[in-house]
């Protein structure tokens, strides 16, 4: 039996390297790596996929094209919580499972939301840039007791950033359109549109809709407070770009913290040019402990489905 591993973090290093990998090898697991460090394309895939059983998953596109060059194939595991790279239509017509390790990075990305959410609040990186080209440019932040802190999901990751928001002082507003905000989640249940016209942040951790349109529109950051954050660790797609442009250039938006994208690395667009748009090469989950829970939990996932 064969899995194919493409995740970066595992094949950075090379798999041997991977301890959590060891229960698929007890198991006489054949483990093909993509390549080192770095997306596969689909040319790389077509030629990688058609021996495989099994395929521990990063973020890179699975196509149908490639779905079809890969006749054995019965299960993609992913290690993450997302699975917009996948064609979930051509995978189910192919009777292709797709699981995923749910949970396994909440930690690591809302710890990463709520730094960037404090490091717009005190303007870091243009202090920092300011600084280093000999500068000494300062500008009055805001604390976070002085703050209302507004979570779009409350899933896992929202959760944890409502919390720690909530530590530090803030007032905390949530919505989600499927889980409950109870009353001992240290959140204020909130509609969509109280969130975004209540917070001075606004931090998103949902999936876009599934009509694929932009979740935050022109109309609604205008109902924002003016000088407000938004902070995406969560999808590219839930922004429109072009509303979120407008917004940095007449000062509605003091900030946009970005760490998702279409693709990796992200063509530059004036948005993600833009001084006051801080990003982050998709850091969210990619913490020591993330990346190992989610390795322990795709790979159980594996062990699972395939039955060895």
């Amino acid at each position: 039996m064969r899995v194919l591993v493409t995740p970066r973090s595992m094949t950075a290093g090379g798999l041997e390297r991977v301890a959590e990998l060891q229960p698929l090898r007890d198991r006489g697991v054949e483990l093909v790596a993509g390549p080192a460090g770095r997306l596969p394309d689909e040319a790389e895939l077509l030629e990688l996929v058609p021996e495989v059983d099994g395929w521990l998953a990063g973020v890179e596109t699975i196509s149908a094209r490639v779905l079809e060059a890969a006749p054995r194939l019965r299960v993609i595991s992913r290690n993450g919580v997302g699975a917009d790279a996948v064609d979930l239509d051509a995978a189910r017509a192919q009777g292709v499972e797709v699981v995923l390790a749910r949970g396994a990075n909440s930690r690591g990305v809302a710890e990463l939301a709520v730094l960037l959410t404090l490091a717009t609040l005190r303007d870091l990186p243009r202090a920092n840039d300011a600084m280093k080209a000999g500068g000494w440019e300062r500008r009055l932040g805001r604390e976070m007791p002085d703050i209302t802190v507004g979570v779009v999901g409350f899933g896992a990751i929202g959760r944890i950033v409502a919390q720690l928001s909530g530590a530090l002082g803030a007032r905390v507003l949530a919505n989600d359109a499927f889980a409950e905000v109870g009353p001992d989640s240290g959140a204020e249940s909130a509609t969509l549109a109280e969130v975004f016209a209540g917070s001075d942040v606004v931090s998103l951790h949902s999936p876009p809709p599934a009509d694929g349109s932009a979740l935050v529109t022109a109309a609604l950051i205008a109902t924002m407070r003016p000088g407000s954050v938004l902070v995406n660790t969560a999808r590219s797609a839930l922004v429109d770009d072009d509303a979120v442009l407008a917004a940095l250039e007449s000062q509605q938006l003091s900030a946009y913290a970005v760490d998702a994208f279409d693709t990796e690395p992200p063509e530059l667009t004036a948005l993600l040019r833009h001084e006051r748009t801080v990003l982050t090469p998709h850091l969210g989950g990619y913490t020591g402990a993330s990346t190992r829970r989610a390795t322990e939990q795709s790979v159980a996932n594996l062990i699972a489905t395939l039955g060895v």
